[in-house]
């Protein structure tokens, strides 16, 4: 069964360049091709190289892809992580408990600085729904040990799935407490839903953390070697380091990866057009450089398939959107009333091929449960209480036939249980996602979870305003939380259930977790059902 769509062609005949990575490169990296010898003794790289720790991802019945990057210095102001400018040996191991008693699979890979020294070894020959751990090895140093999980059988029918997803992680506005909650539960998967960084420049006190922060972080991510720098001092963070070390995540990237509200070739500026496709080969490399993610999804310039689909045997599929590479330009962000753009058939989030792979895989699938694992809200969130409606332009309502086409294209096909997991929002939702907001007799089409962030807009509130209008504008809305957190849900042929999990503040560490409200759907019958509420936190 197919892991990867097809790559789309370079857009504008895009001309790689300095800052773009060869062929060659990218099998080094995996392990495709043959690096340095493998009996070459290994040399210092000056320091511990594992310094932004270990990953693995896009989990298979008999496969997952690992990642680490060597970075003794990930704050090297030239963005190489204080590496040699040479090819590495990496060598990786892979064994059925934590001493490596019973290793299964092994092999070396070479780390080159065209890829930033990152390496993405795709491990195969495992056995389908069972847990792993991995290590790598360097210039005479081991890395600590990441847990993995493959996915089940694409013919089984698994009692049970358990998931997680997030998003929105800014380091200046706050410390990461909810990844390291994440990494506490026992999930078979994670989902990072986009804004994984902020492209924005670092202010000297580190914002919220007060933390002194290199010069080289002032400015905003635009070079290769910036972007590198901002994964640098993300992945640097403990509390996602633990994150990505306890469970193989699938992850796609929304705006701020490259730069808030970009829309396919277009900049927030118009004035900066002549550079963005340049600015956006940068940011996709560094994305893929610092992401478990397979050689499939190497950038070709400014070009990166992302969408993709990962079965977890009958029981769901999910399916990974990309609603920022084939989107029509934005006709504004709002809140604003609906308007002869937002409502023009021929305005797509997805891009033709896109939504044309999503509809026909659906079509195919055997899955009891479909999932768009998507970055945008989709179900309405009106503004304005009463008659007026105003929303936002920049998601789902800014492309509403669109919309119509997802939805009314999974009916048509079948589909009997569509969930919606959604990031960007930076609060937490449970909602109905309805074939018509005006008519209250309108169907259910999908159920639709959105996670809060977890630290952006720092810590939160129980019910700020926004949420309150949004609950009392939106009947659809079942519940708003606006502290920062993730989601954790736990499927199974009958049942989706959906727990948000919620942290009081990230302005400092230590913040207990709790589970704010649990919302479930049944099997053949869209929509969310209340199935436990907390107390505020």
């Amino acid at each position: 069964m197919p892991l990867q769509a097809r790559r789309p062609l370079s857009r504008r005949g895009f001309l790689t360049g300095a800052g773009s990575v060869s062929v060659a490169a990218v099998l080094v990296g995996t392990g495709a091709i043959g690096g340095e010898s493998a009996s070459a003794r290994p040399r210092s790289l000056g320091g511990y190289p594992f310094t932004l720790g270990v990953a693995s991802g896009d989990p298979m019945p008999n496969s997952v892809v690992l990642w680490t990057r060597l970075a003794p210095d990930p704050y090297a102001a030239d963005g190489r992580g204080g590496m040699p400018d040479r090819a590495v040996p990496v060598r990786w191991e892979v064994a059925e408990d934590e001493r490596f008693r019973r290793v299964v699979q092994q092999g070396r890979v070479t780390a080159v600085p065209e890829l930033g020294h990152s390496v993405h070894p795709e491990v195969w020959g495992l056995s389908p729904a069972r847990e792993y751990f991995y290590r790598f090895y360097a210039g005479g140093e081991v890395s600590e040990t990441g847990r993995t999980k493959t996915a089940p059988a694409y013919h089984d029918n698994p009692a049970a799935v358990s998931l997680a997803f997030a998003s929105c992680a800014n380091w200046s506005d706050g410390y990461f407490t909810p990844y390291r909650h994440l990494a506490e539960e026992d999930v078979d998967v994670v989902l990072h839903l986009g804004d994984y960084i902020y492209e924005y420049g670092i202010p000297a006190d580190g914002g919220a953390r007060q933390q002194a922060v290199p010069d080289q972080f002032r400015d905003e991510a635009v070079t290769l070697a910036r972007y590198r720098l901002q994964y640098g001092l993300y992945k640097s963070d403990a509390d996602l380091m633990a994150a990505h070390a306890a469970a193989p995540w699938i992850v796609t990237l929304d705006d701020h990866e490259v730069e808030n509200d970009w829309a396919a070739e277009n900049p927030v500026d118009p004035d900066d057009a002549d550079g963005f496709l340049e600015r956006r080969a940068s940011a996709f490399q560094a994305y893929y450089e610092h992401m478990p993610l397979r050689a499939a999804a190497v950038p070709e310039g400014p070009d990166m398939q992302i969408y993709r689909r990962l079965p977890y045997g009958k029981l769901l599929d999910l399916n990974v959107l990309d609603t920022r590479q084939y989107r029509d330009d934005q006709i504004g962000t709002g809140p604003e009333a609906p308007d002869e753009g937002s409502l023009d058939p021929n305005r797509s989030m997805l891009g033709q091929a896109q939504e044309a792979w999503l509809l026909t895989g659906m079509g195919r699938s055997v899955a009891r449960w479909q999932v768009l694992a998507n970055q945008a809200p989709m179900a309405e969130t009106d503004m304005e209480p009463g008659e007026e409606v105003a929303v936002f332009k920049d998601p789902w309502d800014g492309y509403d036939a669109n919309r119509r086409r997802v939805l009314e294209g999974a009916r048509d096909r079948g589909v009997e249980n569509l969930v919606v997991l959604t990031g960007d929002r930076h609060r937490h939702h449970a909602s109905d996602v309805k074939a018509d907001y005006r008519d209250p007799d309108a169907p259910t089409m999908a159920s639709e979870f959105i996670c809060s962030s977890v630290s952006s807009e720092g810590d939160g509130e129980d019910q700020d305003d926004y949420s309150r209008t949004a609950l009392e504008a939106n009947p659809h809305i079942r519940f708003a939380n606006s502290r920062r957190g993730y989601v954790r849900c736990t499927v199974t042929p009958e049942a989706w259930t959906t727990d948000f999990r919620v942290v009081p503040h990230v302005s400092s560490t230590g913040a207990p977790i709790s589970t704010r409200a649990t919302y479930t759907v049944e099997n053949g019958r869209p929509g969310v059902q209340p199935h436990g509420v907390g107390p505020p936190v």
